[in-house]
């Protein structure tokens, strides 16, 4: 049978195609030999984008192949609450037509994130865990989730978390509970649970997370993940629910958004995307990330702490964290043992959890607070008064607590002012097992040291959340069990590239990021 030939129009659109894809025929033969063994299942958002670049791999390509994993590996460990996949391969055949023809959209063109259902996300279903949004679609964006957009990077869906981000574990009433990639019997963390399994598993390449109480830090300790919770007001949360939709401006007290990933390089990618004032104030100024301190392990000096009685660690994370404390001992780094000068534990945390409770309380429900009120003499009455303090406070409270905040972050200043960054553990525990019974401070975790609070989850993390400062958590090791334990560093206040920079620096000595067994690596 003979074909007709082509027309005129036909020919010139063919040709037009071919001139098109020159480019891109071309950075493929270019890629370096790294750049072709790109791995798409566990690679780093860096890796990716620069093997997008070069044409070694379609941003269409990396996004089926991250939405095949997904229908085959989540069901494993439920880390979504919806998919975009429809959306995304859109965006990506729009992506690959642009860079064919020569126009990059930004640092992150082509490139599958995801994004915590806390966000705010035009046209894509944004509930924070709760059937009261179980059906709301955003006509806009959040600040952050815009700038990763407009970076070019495609949202290939909205990650599980607790009900309004409110627990270290990650359940709720619309998608269920999301497991922990490396032990399903075990929470992944929250509130940014689902975002750090979704990493963990290699079912996208960047999270976008906030953190008032652990919520970046706790998920990337228990699946062995990166996270950086930024310095205060480096990173905007307008479009972050809490509080409800709609917020025009949400009041920034101790609450970040900041970024998670499989790598430290990664979350510098992610926060010069991210980073700087919101719109309308970057009318009167403008956000540059300073400089690391040093760029060679032995030229940083560093501060630790690995078990204190403020916050008891157990042992099997002790030995994992003295571990990494060895390694980068026999690496010439420059290490100092002990709290820095004026830093008390237990008052910091004081602090904190009164302020918490404060930010809290306008959407307090009564029962919890009639329960709290009943339960100051229960061997969890500690925090019980703690947050109702918090809850009852009046403004002068408020003021007087904010003043010792400042007095801590001056202690912290003057710290940094010899020293570069503070390793500390994140969490008491690695990955705890799923519990959704009582209410938050009602539950017990039982350690190999016998019975401990659930709120004592919150007191690792309290010092840099309470003074403002950046803090990254980075895998410091496996437990003997076979569970992720993640290393706090602390940084200066608005270096936050410090602090990734010795993440990154860590990962040389200890080895970063590895994917759960029975996840195709």
């Amino acid at each position: 049978m003979m074909h007709a030939a082509p027309s005129r129009r036909s020919f010139l659109k063919t040709a037009a195609g071919v001139a098109a894809a020159t480019p891109f025929i071309r950075r493929m033969e270019k890629a370096d030999a790294a750049t072709r063994k790109f791995d798409p299942d566990f690679g780093t958002a860096t890796e990716a984008v620069r093997a997008l670049r070069a044409g070694a791999i379609s941003s269409r390509e990396l996004v089926t192949h991250t939405f095949s994993r997904i229908r085959k590996y989540n069901p494993k460990v439920n880390a979504f609450i919806t998919l975009a996949e429809e959306q995304a391969i859109a965006r990506a055949n729009e992506a690959d037509e642009a860079l064919a023809a020569g126009r990059a959209w930004g640092t992150l063109h082509g490139l599958p994130i995801v994004i915590k259902d806390a966000f705010e996300t035009a046209g894509i279903r944004t509930t924070s865990g709760s059937k009261t949004l179980e059906n709301y679609i955003p006509q806009g964006d959040a600040v952050a989730v815009g700038r990763l957009k407009a970076a070019g990077a495609i949202i290939i869906g909205k990650t599980n978390m607790p009900e309004f981000a409110g627990d270290v574990q990650s359940y709720n009433a619309i998608a269920g509970t999301t497991n922990n990639p490396w032990d399903a019997r075990r929470t992944p963390g929250g509130s940014t649970g689902g975002g750090a399994a979704a990493l963990a598993a290699g079912l996208g390449f960047l999270e976008l997370g906030s953190d008032i109480g652990g919520s970046i830090r706790t998920p990337c300790s228990f699946c062995g993940v990166y996270g950086l919770k930024p310095t205060l007001n480096v990173v905007p949360t307008r479009g972050h629910i809490p509080p409800p939709p709609g917020t025009a401006r949400a009041i920034v007290d101790l609450n970040v958004t900041g970024p998670m990933a499989r790598s430290a390089q990664d979350l510098s990618l992610e926060l010069e995307v991210i980073g700087g004032p919101a719109p309308g104030d970057d009318r009167a100024y403008r956000w540059r990330l300073p400089a690391p301190r040093a760029t060679r392990l032995k030229e940083y000096r560093i501060g630790f702490v690995l078990d204190d009685p403020f916050c008891p660690v157990t042992p099997e994370v002790k030995e994992v964290l003295g571990g990494a404390i060895d390694s980068l001992r026999r690496q010439g780094a420059q290490l100092e043992e002990g709290w820095p000068k004026d830093v008390a534990p237990q008052e910091t945390f004081d602090v904190y959890i009164r302020l918490l409770s404060a930010f809290f309380a306008p959407q307090a429900v009564p029962s919890n607070i009639q329960l709290l009120r009943e339960s100051v003499d229960k061997p969890w009455g500690y925090y019980a008064r703690k947050w109702l303090e918090g809850t009852d406070a009046l403004h002068k409270d408020w003021l007087g607590w904010s003043g010792l905040r400042l007095k801590a972050r001056n202690a912290w200043e003057y710290y940094f002012s010899a020293h570069d960054a503070f390793l500390l553990p994140t969490d008491f525990v690695p990955a705890i097992p799923h519990d959704h019974e009582l209410s938050f401070f009602e539950r017990s975790l039982s350690t190999s040291q016998g019975s401990r609070s659930y709120g004592d989850v919150l007191r690792w993390i309290c010092f840099a959340t309470l003074t403002g400062n950046p803090a990254v958590v980075a895998p410091a090791g496996l437990t003997k069990q076979g569970l992720p334990v993640g290393l706090q560093i602390m940084g200066p206040y608005l270096e936050d590239a410090t602090a990734i920079s010795v993440a990154g620096l860590l990962a040389d000595a200890v080895g970063g990021f590895r994917p759960p067994p029975g996840f195709g690596a």
